[in-house]
């Protein structure tokens, strides 16, 4: 758990993580030798995994997003994390999800456009032995929180 100062130290690098640490000092009313200490202690305790920039997907000929579930079969730990590293290792795919329930897996795929997303559906996805069967979805918008609260 975080405490108060923890939290909205958080937040503010959530916020911008370009922030000098003495202007994150100030803004939490600490000293700029304790507040290097508590980052350095939440990047130790694994609160903070990296600073990242967010990047335009269009500006990377990425123009087309997708989320794709997948079935895989036999349905075993081996198939499973062969799986998810080999896939994860695709140019257009964002993100795997390993999921309970009538699906195995969520990716979330981009491609300049919808030939492309085809081309990867059909070339590298449905070719896959342990696939045995996988639905698409286009996605018209996406919104995402970038500054997350603990929650009680």
């Amino acid at each position: 758990m975080l405490d108060e100062l923890d939290s909205a130290i958080v937040r503010l690098l959530q916020e911008d993580a370009r922030q000098t640490n003495r202007d994150i000092a100030r803004k939490v009313g600490i000293a700029p030798s304790t507040c290097l200490e508590r980052i350095r202690l939440l990047r130790e305790r694994g609160v903070i995994r990296g600073y990242h920039a967010d990047i335009d997907l269009a500006s990377l000929n990425r123009g087309v997003r997708a989320l794709v579930t997948a079935q895989v079969r036999p349905l075993s730990r081996a198939v499973i994390d062969s799986f998810q590293r080999s896939i994860a290792q695709l140019p257009e795919v964002l993100s795997v999800y390993v999921t309970a329930g009538s699906d195995d897996f969520l990716l979330e795929v981009t491609t300049p456009d919808i030939d492309a997303l085809h081309a990867f559906l059909a070339d590298r996805l449905a070719l896959r032995r342990e696939i045995v069967g996988f639905r698409t979805s286009i996605v018209f918008r996406h919104v995402r929180k970038t500054t997350l609260e603990p929650l009680a």
